[in-house]
């Protein structure tokens, strides 16, 4: 695993849009922010994108058409509710995403293969938000 890369995972703020308005922050080895928690529950949650697969530049429209695509596959498993989602670089880049609740990582592992995605990050309530690598 790249080590650069690793470390700009590590380092990027998970932001969930909160339904009143504002953000949530979401960071590796961090318990799930207090205004996340009700709206989790006792449900597992992710944080994906379709964005940039193996972390590779991609066009905005293939990009955006990709995201679509995660967001009606989302939306469509049973008892999954999602909210937008921003990731966020220290050095600045932003990387659209979603916040999906009541789905395990076995779904979770399922949606990163398909739309190319090297990582996502992941947890419940009673853990602390993990980054899951699924490419050696």
């Amino acid at each position: 695993m790249d080590e650069g890369l690793l470390q700009a995972w590590r380092d990027t703020d998970y932001r969930v849009r909160l339904s009143r308005g504002g953000w949530a922050t979401i960071r590796i080895d961090a318990p799930l922010p207090a205004a996340l928690v009700d709206g989790v529950g006792a449900r597992g949650w992710g944080f994906i994108t379709a964005w940039h697969p193996h972390s590779r530049p991609r066009a905005l429209f293939a990009n955006r058409a990709a995201q679509r695509s995660l967001l009606a596959d989302l939306r469509a498993l049973p008892g999954v509710a999602v909210a937008p989602a921003v990731g966020v670089g220290a050095s600045g880049w932003r990387e659209p995403s979603l916040f999906a609740v009541g789905i395990g990582v076995s779904r979770l592992d399922e949606l990163a293969a398909r739309y190319g995605q090297s990582a996502y990050v992941h947890g419940s309530v009673r853990s602390r938000a993990a980054l899951r690598i699924l490419e050696p």
